[in-house]
């Protein structure tokens, strides 16, 4: 994973970017949405009201997840970064997606309204989609950039990372794009047809576009919230370096947590070499944690229990967590 202040100030850059871009746009979209008339453009103007207060929220999210660890927070605050990120997926859904849904839903099923001056909502469109461009093309090269850090396909790391900020703007200046296509088409063919049913189609969809990545995001979030495991390249470098240690007759049992971005929790029980004295079982702990530090930046707390392998509790409960005994050290 990248380096936690130069992804943390990359990430800042793309949510401030977009925070700046989509305020800008939503203003645009208000004004153009009450000259037209147009519901799917007052859906897009509430799309930008969203995306814009999940900006605050991610920079929130950014700032407050810097705190270093205290007595209250020993491992730090990191996690605050996925709950702001949750409460920004909230964001998406309840401001962006529940209007877009109900305004859609009123266009289609009531009286109607006339359209004027739609050239306005075209330009405005033409040029918010100009402005999502240059957001949406920040954080692609974000991930992208740091998806070849880790020698990882882009998808693949997508679903893999840890750091929300860049996902979520990505996710959402995706729909934003989207959006602004679909306000285009119920525009265009509320002009062409003089029906606004399509006008209240594009709105209602730019509406489940919004429920689907508020969806898509608070799950990511949830999980990381909750407390995932780091990424299985890590676990199994962790597993190797500890097996390979010649005080360690067996790994019994290994777990990781994310505890923030790039910043993971280890636990490991191991199974020592009877030989070893005290002395000598406390330096190896202190050897092997500075090891795994040094060689793995992202892990920040390692926590090492000996224990006999032959224990039955034990052995039960890493049978019920993972269906298969642990790798026994080479």
């Amino acid at each position: 994973m990248s380096d936690q202040s130069e992804g943390g100030g990359e990430s800042t850059l793309t949510v401030v970017l977009a925070g700046g871009v989509n305020l800008a746009i939503a203003i645009l979209k208000l004004v153009a949405g009450i000259i037209t008339g147009s519901g799917a453009m007052l859906s897009e103007a509430a799309h930008s009201v969203a995306d814009t207060i999940t900006e605050v929220l991610l920079l929130t999210a950014l700032k407050r997840s810097e705190r270093p660890a205290d007595r209250r927070h020993p491992f730090g605050y990191g996690k605050e970064r996925y709950f702001w990120s949750l409460l920004a997926a909230v964001s998406i859904f309840a401001s962006g997606a529940v209007f877009a849904l109900y305004e859609g839903f009123t266009t289609v099923f009531g009286e109607g309204g006339e359209q004027t001056k739609p050239i306005v909502g075209y330009i405005v469109l033409a040029l918010a989609f100009v402005l999502e461009s240059v957001s949406w093309t920040q954080a692609v090269r974000q991930v992208r950039r740091d998806a070849k850090a880790e020698q990882r396909p882009f998808f693949a790391y997508l679903r893999m990372i840890d750091d929300p900020a860049p996902k979520t703007v990505l996710f959402e200046d995706s729909a934003a794009l989207v959006g602004l296509l679909l306000a285009f088409a119920g525009i265009g063919l509320h002009q062409l047809t003089g029906s606004d049913v399509w006008d209240g189609i594009a709105s209602s969809l730019i509406g489940v576009l919004l429920a689907c990545v508020a969806y898509l995001l608070g799950s990511t979030n949830r999980g990381l919230l909750v407390g995932r495991q780091a990424d299985p390249r890590l676990v199994r470098g962790i597993r190797d370096h500890l097996g390979a240690a010649p005080e360690i007759d067996a790994l019994v049992d290994l777990q990781t947590m994310l505890m923030g971005t790039d910043h993971v929790l280890v636990c490991a029980r191991v199974d020592f070499d009877d030989a070893l004295g005290a002395a000598d079982l406390e330096r190896a702990c202190v050897r092997m944690a500075d090891e795994l530090s040094e060689r793995f930046p992202d892990v920040a707390e390692v926590f090492i229990e000996p224990v006999p392998r032959t224990d039955p509790k034990l052995r039960a409960a890493v049978l019920a967590r993972y269906g298969v005994p642990p790798r026994p050290s080479q």
